[in-house]
């Protein structure tokens, strides 16, 4: 065989060498986009799911974080209360800290965990952890009948469904204090602040009329 006839034998077997190596390469890197893409879609729902998915509920509380004049507000008309607290859809737990350190055992119930999660960092860095708790959990699926003291950023879907739910679980003597959006039919004792900043507040006294004390009721039917 000629030298040219050698040479071109060569040439040909490095370009098929070649193509085979250029073909394996762009296989692998295939292969590692596809991993890369399919990583970050998985990241991004983990991330966006908790968000989304209280918004495909029949009625969603979405994620509004309260305003500094808000939660001065609650506390203003909370001032005169004391032992326990609960925030219903309690967000990155602000209000929750705050009420903890005005002296309330507070509580937060969200259905987000990366907030929930967040809430437990933030109430321990600003050393209340102890006085505080916060759960992951549907604010329907909850009985609210230990609180003393209710507070709910709510929209206006809910608020109806609300009112008959907190007027058969809460005790008479609790309070209930409603941000943005006020209860649909009954009437509050007290108003506070203006424009989005407004909270109403309900005395469970108030809507819950037929509630008597045991005791009231035992001394009345002594003869």
């Amino acid at each position: 065989m000629s030298d040219f006839g050698t040479e071109s034998s060569l040439r040909s077997e490095t370009y098929k060498q070649g193509s085979v190596g250029e073909s394996t390469f762009k296989k692998r890197l295939g292969i590692i986009a596809t991993c890369v893409v399919g990583g970050s879609l998985v990241a991004l729902y983990a991330v966006t799911g908790p968000f989304i998915a209280p918004a495909l509920r029949k009625v969603c509380l979405p994620f509004v974080p309260a305003t500094r004049t808000q939660i001065e507000n609650i506390l203003k008309v909370l001032k005169n209360r004391s032992g326990s607290l609960v925030d219903i859809g309690s967000g990155d737990g602000r209000i929750v800290v705050a009420a903890a350190k005005r002296g309330f055992k507070a509580a937060g119930f969200e259905l987000n965990p990366w907030l929930v999660w967040y809430s437990r960092y933030k109430a321990w860095r600003e050393g209340v952890h102890h006085s505080t708790s916060f759960y992951i959990s549907d604010l329907w699926k909850v009985s609210f009948s230990e609180y003393s003291n209710v507070v709910i950023f709510g929209v206006p879907q809910m608020m109806e469904q609300l009112e008959v739910k907190l007027q058969t679980e809460l005790q008479s003597s609790a309070k209930v204090v409603a941000c943005r959006f006020p209860f649909p039919t009954w009437t509050p004792d007290d108003v506070a602040g203006e424009g989005i900043d407004t909270v109403w507040v309900y005395n469970a006294k108030t809507f819950k009329p037929h509630i008597r004390n045991d005791k009231d009721s035992e001394r009345q039917e002594m003869p």
